[in-house]
């Protein structure tokens, strides 16, 4: 067999154990959701053995628009635990939530500390210990706020990522509510495997993950990150022989429009392996160096 065709062969293979782990992908559909993530929840769930028909999420907004709950309380008859920070978005949501009967409503943030982390907001509802599913959507301390839930524990959980970073980085945010860079993927597996979770599905810029006890129930061969996500919206930047960075990925700033400009370490007549340096260049060089900070 020559190296093409081992190469063929892993890559066949590589791509059969994808298709096997992220079988849960086929079922994604969006009703109220942005990437799927409604039909995913809903056969995630189906899997269960038991339910008790609780959800929460937060934040909220107006509890429908881009919504990962809304589905089920509309179709599923689920009570739902609606948490949002912002008082316009939370007038909206009390005022205008359609299921008023299946909707307990908490104007906060939700934080990390006894005094206002999920589980001493939680206190206060009707919501099970073991509700069915747990949305997590604040473009930041979303790993913060569910490394803090100790009393509660959701058979699914359901949290946002940082989609621009590669599964190898293990990247959390510092603890600040005024921070948004949220964690790496690879950070919150760690963290679900610390609390007793295992990644089941992963769904545009979120993670699904279910409860330890149940994950044999989906038949998952590698649950791994290199082999559930593929990394087409991670930038990586490379450093060449040359001095040169090369960019590889989408050169944007995704959030806030506009291209990534990458500036050049070296200035141009330096950009050439420093064993190819002419004697002009190599007193350029050590010129270049002295006017450097530090």
């Amino acid at each position: 067999m020559n190296s093409d065709e081992v190469s063929s062969s892993g890559t066949s293979s590589l791509e059969t154990l994808k298709k096997a782990s992220r079988w849960l992908s086929a079922y994604a559909r969006d009703v109220y959701s942005q990437t799927g993530e409604d039909g995913i929840v809903a056969q995630a769930l189906a899997m269960l053995p038991a339910r008790n028909r609780w959800c929460v999420e937060f934040g909220a907004w107006d509890g429908k628009h881009l919504s990962n709950t809304f589905r089920l309380v509309e179709e599923d008859d689920y009570e739902v635990v609606l948490i949002e920070g912002d008082a316009e978005k939370y007038r909206r949501l009390r005022a205008d939530y359609p299921y008023q009967d299946r909707g307990t409503f908490v104007h906060g943030l939700v934080g990390w500390t006894e005094q206002d982390g999920l589980d001493a907001i939680l206190s206060g509802t009707a919501a099970p210990q073991d509700f069915d599913l747990l949305s997590i959507d604040i473009d930041g301390n979303d790993y913060h706020v569910w490394a803090a839930v100790k009393k509660y524990r959701p058979k699914l959980v359901l949290i946002e990522f940082n989609p621009t970073a590669s599964n190898r980085i293990d990247f959390v945010q510092r603890q600040d509510a005024k921070c948004n860079q949220s964690a790496s993927p690879a950070a919150v597996v760690r963290l679900g495997k610390e609390k007793g979770y295992e990644l089941i599905s992963v769904i545009g810029p979120n993670l699904l993950l279910v409860d330890s006890q149940y994950y044999e129930l989906f038949h998952i061969p590698d649950n791994s990150l290199a082999v559930m996500r593929d990394e087409d919206e991670v930038t990586t930047l490379y450093l060449a022989f040359d001095g040169s960075v090369i960019v590889d990925g989408p050169a944007e700033l995704r959030w806030h429009g506009g291209k990534l400009k990458i500036k050049q370490p070296l200035p141009k007549v330096l950009q050439r392996y420093p064993a190819y340096y002419t004697p002009f260049q190599k007193f350029l060089f050590r010129v270049f160096r002295k006017l450097l900070p530090g």
